[in-house]
Formats: C-alpha cells, sequence, structure tokens
C-alpha cells in the first residue's frame, strides 16, 4: 500500500479508534527498538507469516532513515537453503534477549510451541508486542498489544500497513529542506482528499 493510499485511508478513518490505537502500538514498537539500535523480531504462526509487513516495516526504515525498524522476519518453516533473510527459524526466538523486541503477528491464537518460545524470550529480556490475536495467552504475554478481532471494521493486513506507515513517520521529522520524495507525497495526497474550501 503506497502513501496515497494510506492517506486516503487515513481519511476514511478519521474520527475512529484505528487511527489512535495504529499510531500508539507503532510509537512503542519505534520506541522499543530505535533505542537498543535495531534487534526486531518479527515472527507470525505456523498458518501464518507477516511476509508484507516485513516488507513494508524493511520500506518504512529505508524511507524515514531508521534503519532500527528493518525486522528479521522469523519463519516457522525455514530451511537453511532459503535466501539468508528467509532462512532464520524459530530457534532465533530461543537466543532473544535483553535490548530485543519480539513483534508477534497471529490472526488467532498461536500454539502452544510459539506461545513458550515467546515466554522464554520474555523471560531473558525480550519486549513482546502482539499484533491480531485478541485476549489469551498470547496477549498475557505481551508488553503491548494491538487486538484486531476476526469481524472488526478492519482485517489483519490493513491494520499492518497503518502500524508499519506510523512507525516510519513517527521517526521524526527530517531537517528543514531535506523532505523526502514519500513525504511530499503523502502531503500531495492530502491536500488532493481534502474537503474544498467554503466559498463565502
Amino acid at each position: 500500500m503506497d502513501a496515497v493510499r494510506v492517506a486516503l485511508l487515513r481519511e476514511v478513518l478519521a474520527g475512529t479508534e484505528w487511527l489512535g490505537a495504529t499510531r500508539r502500538f507503532a510509537g512503542e514498537l519505534r520506541g522499543r527498538v530505535v533505542p537498543h539500535g535495531g534487534g526486531l523480531l518479527l515472527v507470525g504462526t505456523a498458518a501464518y507469516e507477516p511476509w508484507h509487513l516485513a516488507a513494508h516495516l524493511v520500506d518504512e526504515a529505508a524511507w524515514s532513515g531508521t534503519p532500527e525498524l528493518a525486522p528479521t522476519l522469523v519463519r516457522h518453516g525455514a530451511r537453511p537453503c532459503d535466501p539468508a533473510h528467509l532462512s532464520v527459524g524459530p530457534g532465533k526466538l530461543a537466543a532473544a534477549r535483553r535490548g530485543e523486541t519480539l513483534l508477534v503477528v497471529a490472526p488467532d491464537e498461536p500454539d502452544a510451541d510459539l506461545l513458550e518460545r515467546v515466554h522464554d524470550a520474555r523471560r531473558a529480556g525480550a519486549a513482546v508486542l502482539a499484533l491480531g490475536a485478541a485476549g489469551g495467552g498470547l496477549a498475557a504475554l505481551a508488553h503491548e498489544t494491538l487486538p484486531v478481532p476476526r469481524g472488526a471494521e478492519l482485517d489483519l493486513d490493513t491494520v499492518q500497513h497503518l502500524v508499519s506507515a506510523a512507525a516510519g513517520e513517527n521517526a521524526g521529522p527530517l531537517p528543514r529542506g531535506r523532505r523526502g520524495f514519500r513525504d511530499r507525497l503523502s502531503r500531495l495526497a492530502d491536500h488532493l482528499t481534502a474537503a474544498p474550501p467554503t466559498a463565502w
């Protein structure tokens, strides 16, 4: 989802709880990874891998000048023959330590094996953020949650777009005169979607 579509989506969602909730969650994510110089581990469930969120966070990291937002995607079915960025398996969670952040994206409550790995990572000092499943064991383990119940106004993929975009925007303003193409595009989209001025 590009900057224009995100701007249009935000226009549609104005006045709902989603904008504030996704920005708060993104701010929590950014606040955990930036001071530690990165260490973001992104994991889904065996049935749902958050490929798109990983790609969008990599893009946001580059566009915002905040490389700490680029995650390591932890895959349940990773194989040694996969490319390096796709070959990180669940064993990486066992190595998680203080200063690292584990972002778990799960449309439904994870299985007992993943919950145990998340619990171990938290006990070792990693921060745990959960996106998706509402309530249950994952929510109890997480330091911060953004529930996206099935049947909500927005689906999990859309919420992930809003979170990743907000994480990059919340990186702070660029020095004056150094606005990037994405910032200019976003401002143009806001201008084009604004209500016309009222004639007196």
